[in-house]
């Protein structure tokens, strides 16, 4: 069994597949600790565990679609809010051109420095930090606020 750093600790990771045994000093993934059950508030109803499992399942799906998916694909997903970021605040009557700088810079910093590690996500990320570069000389040159096209 092998372990997940989170902001708030280290929490045991089973792997499929995996055979070895929870180590006898690991915490307990999730809930509250032995003995602990009612410290979080009033116990749940039947409809609010359900949601709450329904919940659960959701989550677990999601992370199984994450793990299908290559990395590169979904960092790319991520890349593009800087986009919309900048083009929000270039797309303004009197654009924010530093907040839109901002934007820029975070897209080129992912795609400058991952390059062709992000995969099949490289290409539109390229463009798209191209058309936010041309809108932003248009915008800071006095030229007429307009939306670049989305990748």
């Amino acid at each position: 069994m092998s372990s997940l750093w989170t902001p708030s600790g280290e929490h045991p990771v089973d792997r499929p597949g995996s055979t070895a045994p929870p180590a006898a000093d690991a915490p307990p993934a999730a809930g509250p600790p032995p003995g602990d059950e009612g410290a979080e508030g009033p116990e749940l109803t039947p409809e609010q565990r359900a949601a709450a499992e329904e919940y659960a399942r959701q989550l677990d799906d999601a992370r199984r679609q994450l793990l299908e998916m290559p990395a590169g694909v979904v960092i790319g997903q991520q890349a593009l809010q800087f986009y919309d970021l900048a083009v929000l605040h270039l797309s303004q009557p009197e654009p924010r051109l530093d907040e839109a700088r901002l934007g820029i810079d975070a897209l080129a910093a992912v795609v400058e420095t991952l390059g062709s590690r992000l995969g099949e996500a490289e290409t539109p990320l390229r463009q798209a930090l191209n058309q936010l570069q041309l809108a932003f000389v248009s915008a800071s040159s006095g030229g007429a606020p307009g939306t670049p096209p989305t990748p």
